[in-house]
């Protein structure tokens, strides 16, 4: 469960702190009122529909009103230009986004947060009420043209992808900061769960701000955690007019999971900028990761678990530096299995369980999913595990928490992500690390009775599939030559480029076809 989650019963009690609470998605002002902006304070900017926007009522308040309460009006701006009815399509359409960038300035943040009225229809036909404001879906650049029913004017209809990523671009180009935000969760319950929708909206906010190496907050999956905690019949209290809309103490809790996100941005635009009230947020620490779920939470999922070879930083390439686990997907058919890279980079098998990585992780399998585990770069000195397989431990103190620690084996920790894993019904398959770039005698070195030798041993006693990375990619590297080779790195040793990362998901797939028995066969494209 995340962090935030134990400070749930804080969320609930500091609702009561919003205010001007009110009532539905009717629309927003065609000119909202300008804010009284100071031009040497930054100014953060919420674009958004009525989930952010001030209602009209007692039942429903958008969470952008109670966020300004967390921030110090004297070191920072609030501004919330989110409005009702509106979609990413006619946010920009009407005007209202021209009216935003036009006050925002180099050094400001725009928050940009739709979804919930891109799928309604695009051009409505009598009788009323009409509505056309919904965006094609998917993140291409095709295009409708219609003759707008309500302006009766001809329109180039694009996609949801499309509008969002000109807003990002007009944000960037004035030199300030756009952050994309998920979908508010919809209060719907199925099998005591609640609904991380709608559509896929969330889903394309990520993918969207991931192409465009700009911040995302997931408030879907944080906002669906926190009400799940609550369960159905607390959670209808906040839900009070319909589905969609929340009442103030909900507009509150999304906001504090809004703060709490922006805190954990690396680095937090918000750091200095903060009230006592929002200074008493706990920071979303892995936020700033932006690590994926499944796409598709019907389907089947192979995880994918590691360190920076499997997937550096965000995942967005950052250095040139990718991993072999963003370039794994197209092996396999999507419309079967997700494929969800998990790694993060600096941990080993210790701190991947110890930061809490692992935790956040296993609560996503289901039984039938795979969870592929390489680790071993990041084993060795003061974050590591004690070398070996066996089942010896010794007492340490954290050098960055001060707390301490019983520290394992590193092939006691494989052995426990085999455990957790085979325990919710999932299969477990161990790789060893990639090799670096380390020449010996005209072939890749390779060290004997370390990690790679360990996650062996590990598999052999397990009776867990082995896809032998280090030897397999070294051999393949021992043919290339070092000189063939020294491009496919991003770094002298370690990081690999776009297409040193192809070459190892290339051979990562031709790995698991060979593996007997096969979970992953049924899934993989020919």
């Amino acid at each position: 469960m995340h962090r935030f989650l134990a400070l749930l019963g804080s969320l609930l009690l500091s609702a009561g702190a919003a205010q001007n609470p009110g009532a539905v998605p009717a629309p927003g002002p065609a000119n909202p009122a300008a804010a009284q902006l100071n031009p040497a304070l930054p100014t953060l900017f919420i674009a958004g529909d009525s989930t952010a926007a001030p209602g009209a009522g007692e039942l429903q308040q958008g969470w952008g009103v109670p966020f300004g309460a967390y921030f110090d009006a004297a070191k920072i701006k609030i501004v919330n230009r989110a409005r009702g009815g509106r979609s990413s399509r006619t946010f920009i359409t009407e005007g209202a986004w021209d009216q935003l960038l036009a006050e925002v300035k180099a050094g400001d943040t725009v928050l940009i947060q739709f979804g919930h009225n891109d799928g309604g229809p695009i051009n409505d036909e009598p009788p009323p009420p009409l509505r056309a404001r919904g965006s094609l879906p998917g993140l291409g650049d095709e295009t409708r043209e219609i003759d707008n029913v309500l302006t009766r004017q001809h329109e180039v209809v694009r996609t949801f992808g499309w509008y969002m990523r000109k807003m990002i671009a007009d944000v960037k180009a004035k030199g300030a900061s756009p952050i994309v935000l998920s979908l508010t969760v919809r209060n719907r319950w199925m099998e005591h769960r609640i609904e991380r929708g709608s559509g896929r909206y969330s889903l394309w906010a990520f993918d969207i701000a991931k192409a465009a190496a700009v911040p995302f907050i997931d408030v879907t999956n944080n906002a669906a955690d926190t009400f799940e905690a609550l369960g159905e019949e607390r959670t209808k209290a906040i839900y009070q007019q319909d589905a969609t809309h929340f009442n103030a103490e909900g507009a509150d809790l999304h906001a504090r999971l809004i703060v709490a996100g922006l805190k954990g941005l690396w680095p937090s635009p918000i750091e200095t900028a903060l009230s006592e009230k929002g200074q008493a947020v706990p920071a979303e620490t892995f936020a700033w990761l932006r690590l994926p779920r499944p796409a598709n939470v019907s389907l089947p999922s192979l995880y994918l678990v590691g360190d920076s070879t499997v997937r550096n930083g965000r995942g967005d390439g950052a250095g040139g530096q990718w991993g072999w686990g963003d370039y794994l997907a197209p092996y396999f058919d999507l419309a079967k299995i997700n494929v969800v890279n998990r790694a993060v980079g600096g941990t080993g098998a210790r701190t991947f369980i110890t930061i809490g990585h692992w935790e956040n992780t296993l609560k996503l399998l289901r039984p039938g999913d795979v969870v592929m585990i390489q680790f071993g770069h990041n084993d060795n000195g003061a974050r590591g595990a004690l070398r070996g397989v066996g089942t010896e431990s010794e007492e340490q103190v954290d050098a960055q928490t001060k707390v301490k620690e019983r520290v394992e084996t590193f092939g006691a920790y494989l052995r426990r992500y085999v455990a957790d894993i085979r325990a919710k019904g999932a299969t477990p398959i161990l790789c060893t690390l990639v090799p670096r770039n380390i020449w010996q005698d005209g072939r890749i070195a390779r060290s004997p009775d370390t990690h790679a030798d360990w996650a062996r041993a590990v598999a052999a006693a397990e009776k867990v599939p082995l896809v032998d990375l280090h030897e397999r990619i070294a051999l393949r590297y021992d043919s290339m030559g070092a000189t063939a080779v020294a491009p496919l790195f991003a770094d002298e040793r370690v990081h690999t480029t776009v297409a040193g990362a192809e070459l190892s998901a290339r051979i990562v797939a031709d790995t698991i076809r060979s593996l007997v028995p096969n979970p992953l066969t049924r899934y993989m494209n020919p």
